[in-house]
């Protein structure tokens, strides 16, 4: 049985030629059909499609645009296309989507215009060279990963809500969120709350739902997370652009893996349509003088025989940081020094007592390992020390 276009042939076939595939009645695509826009073709709808059961592919290799009066619903569709297919008005797939080659692109600067995963609708073969480029959005999903991205990568973001959601945005930005050139507002990195360090100057998401969720997300080497000064995997955490407050908030982590150059981190629970952009953040760094100084602590190498060298544990500027605590431990694992406050008191004696048999004596000559604690920061420091008779 052959499929049905429900369209009169001669106006269909005129207005192909004139300006692409122009829907002004009833367009159906029946099961089994492949339809392809091929080369200069544009999909203009100004009504509903019916029966529409079937495959629209976008190819070719000139831009495709998508617009009219009535956004299209289609089945299941496919891009591969050179360039790509430009949507001014909502397009929704109610099945599968096929990611070949080429974007889908939207109005970064218009939410209201977006690839529309309904209520059943999945991708298949999202990459780099092929995502959508601006906005997606989906409807009544709890769990949705978005396959967003600029020109050059996919960076997808998922989210994860506490229920369904009635329509859910997103849109990735490979732009500086001080002063993007896609949107108009813009969202200083140096306003925000004293919990955040330093908020990415490279790149940010724009996530809209109205329901609880927690959002997962990735960096890579180009999001220079390992450019800021002392930062660790374990410091990440995901910020927002709070539309209350007009600065950016700390959502916080629940997982981090990977490395500083590389790996992903999943937000606390949050509303997205409280927050106009998301990004990456790291925790303050010290502000003591002696922790900014001394991401970590060498080895240390201790003669205490009175010529004035080396006599004493020296910690350069360790004084200075209140609330200290320092332990020492034989190669046994026994405490064999504790001091809080330190200020160079350990010339090689004990002062744990019983299992030093002549404390006058000293310890013995080895090798032994130093914990240092500063209580106020929860920072913690260990090392190793020489112990030379």
């Amino acid at each position: 049985m052959k499929s049905l276009l429900h369209i009169p042939f001669l106006l269909f076939a005129s207005l192909v030629m004139a300006q692409g595939l122009y829907n002004a009645g009833n367009l159906g695509i029946h099961a089994g059909t492949n339809m392809g826009l091929g080369l200069h073709t544009n999909l203009i709808s100004d009504t509903d499609f019916a029966y529409n059961n079937g495959l629209v592919g976008f190819y070719g290799n000139t831009v495709i645009e998508v617009s009219g009066n009535v956004p299209p619903t289609l089945w299941d569709t496919e891009i591969m296309i050179l360039e790509r297919v430009h949507l001014q008005t909502v397009l929704n797939v109610k099945n599968n989507v096929n990611f070949i080659d080429g974007d889908f692109l939207s109005p970064q600067n218009d939410q209201m215009v977006y690839l529309n995963f309904m209520d059943q609708g999945f991708f298949t073969g999202e990459s780099d060279v092929s995502k959508v480029t601006g906005f997606a959005a989906i409807n009544d999903r709890d769990f949705f990963s978005f396959p967003v991205g600029d020109r050059a990568l996919l960076r997808p973001l998922t989210l994860d809500s506490e229920g369904p959601t009635p329509l859910a945005i997103c849109a990735y930005f490979n732009e500086d969120p001080s002063a993007p050139s896609s949107i108009l507002q813009s969202f200083n990195t140096q306003q925000k709350v004293r919990d955040i360090g330093t908020v990415s100057d490279r790149e940010f998401w724009i996530v809209q739902s109205d329901v609880p969720a927690k959002v997962t997300i990735s960096w890579n080497v180009g999001s220079g997370l390992a450019l800021i000064p002392n930062a660790t995997l374990e410091s990440v955490i995901v910020v927002g652009w709070h539309k209350a407050s007009n600065q950016w908030v700390v959502i916080g982590n629940t997982a981090v893996s990977g490395d500083i150059s590389q790996g992903f981190v999943t937000s606390d629970t949050f509303v997205p349509s409280e927050y106009a952009a998301i990004t990456f953040g790291t925790i303050p760094l010290p502000t003591d003088t002696f922790a900014v100084e001394n991401p970590t602590l060498g080895n240390y190498f201790l003669s205490p025989n009175g010529d004035g060298v080396n006599d004493v544990l020296v910690i350069d500027g360790l004084e200075e940081s209140p609330n200290n605590h320092l332990s020492i431990y034989n190669r046994y694992g026994q405490k064999v020094f504790e001091k809080i406050n330190y200020t160079n008191e350990f010339g090689g004696v004990s002062n744990t007592g019983s299992f030093i048999l002549s404390q006058d004596q000293g310890l013995a000559e080895g090798v032994y390992f130093y914990v240092v604690t500063l209580e106020d920061l929860g920072l913690q420091y260990t090392g190793f020390l020489f112990l030379d008779r």
